[in-house]
């Protein structure tokens, strides 16, 4: 630590006003950053893209919530300011990692319904979604509904069972209604098979 901190960030400071602008920090005891109207703030696209995707979802527009998913996972798994430490950016942090949860979700699910060749961006999705919130019931349902696309329902299967034991033995409840409606559904592709 400097001598003098107060002094020193005041040197700081004005050395960085003299390089990006007085029209861009202003103030001096309290400094105000004034970005200009185009500026993009990577937060701010991260919570617009999944607002977006999720729209899509919801309307079963794959292809549209494609392209804002991948961009807000994208950007919520970079965190902001990694190497500080302050309460306004924990909370940014807390944020953003529901966004990437979200995120993710919108895009494996995007992936599923678009099929084909993002079939493998949907697996890998489902298992970083259960990786980071294993209670979340709908990255197991969507590595279920991937993994049987794939013509894996053994795989499918062991999944379920894997939602079924966590859920059992973190909160002592069984499944929700929307992952044993695709167990149900798995178990009927299962026994229709000749």
């Amino acid at each position: 630590m400097p001598a003098a901190p107060p002094a020193a960030l005041t040197v700081l400071v004005s050395k960085l006003r003299a390089t990006i602008g007085p029209e861009v920090l202003r103030g001096r005891g309290d400094v105000r950053l004034a970005l200009p109207a185009n500026t993009r703030v990577s937060v701010e696209d991260a919570l617009a893209g999944v607002h977006a995707a999720e729209s899509a979802v919801v309307l079963g527009d794959w292809k549209r919530a494609w392209g804002p998913a991948c961009c807000a996972f994208l950007i919520a798994e970079r965190g902001p300011l990694r190497e500080y430490e302050a309460p306004w950016i924990d909370e940014w942090r807390r944020r953003l990692d529901e966004v990437l949860d979200h995120g993710l979700e919108a895009y494996a699910t995007a992936c599923l319904g678009i099929g084909g060749a993002e079939l493998a961006g949907a697996e890998r999705s489902a298992r970083r979604l259960i990786d980071r919130s294993p209670l979340r019931e709908s990255g197991y349902r969507l590595l279920m509904d991937t993994l049987a696309a794939h013509g894996n329902l053994g795989e499918a299967m062991r999944v379920y069972d894997r939602a079924r034991t966590t859920l059992r033995e973190e909160l002592g409840l069984a499944p929700g209604p929307a992952i044993r409606k695709a167990h149900a559904r798995l178990l009927g592709q299962g026994t229709s098979a000749p």
